[in-house]
């Protein structure tokens, strides 16, 4: 194992520690290097883009990244080097493209408690775990 692939939702940080901490805990384990994904959510339909000011987009990327940057440094104080991924769009999609990029092989992401939506159109954790070209382990909150 050369590359660990940490998916976080930035929206669920109160449970996203544990699951950090669990790919850091492999990443050392196998020598592996760790990357982490955060993914923020597109407008959908272009015309619902312009309803918002010219750049919006652009911030709510930027202020991702920053508080990613933010929780990887507060929950691995000591880990070295990891990658930093935003991605704009749909979240599985997204990680599913992050892990091809990235040539990971383990993606760790998290299960959350499913709504209504999640049983009619499955969960981002189903969906990647479906189509992923590598194993990924689903860290479920405690």
């Amino acid at each position: 194992m050369k590359h660990i692939l940490c998916a976080i939702d930035l929206t669920h940080l109160e449970s996203e520690g544990k699951l950090l901490q669990t790919a850091a805990d492999l990443a050392k384990f196998y020598g592996a290097s760790l990357s982490v994904v955060t993914v923020v959510p597109d407008y959908g339909m272009s015309i619902v883009g312009s309803y918002f000011k010219e750049g919006t987009m652009k911030s709510a990327v930027e202020t991702a990244n920053t508080q990613l940057h933010d929780f990887v440094k507060k929950t691995l104080p000591e880990q070295d080097h990891v990658q930093h991924i935003v991605e704009v769009g749909t979240a599985y999609e997204m990680i599913l493209d992050a892990i091809k990029r990235s040539n990971a092989d383990l993606v760790v992401m998290g299960a959350h408690k499913p709504n209504l939506m999640d049983k009619l159109q499955g969960p981002n954790s189903a969906r990647v775990s479906r189509y992923a070209p590598c194993s990924v382990l689903v860290v479920r909150p405690v």
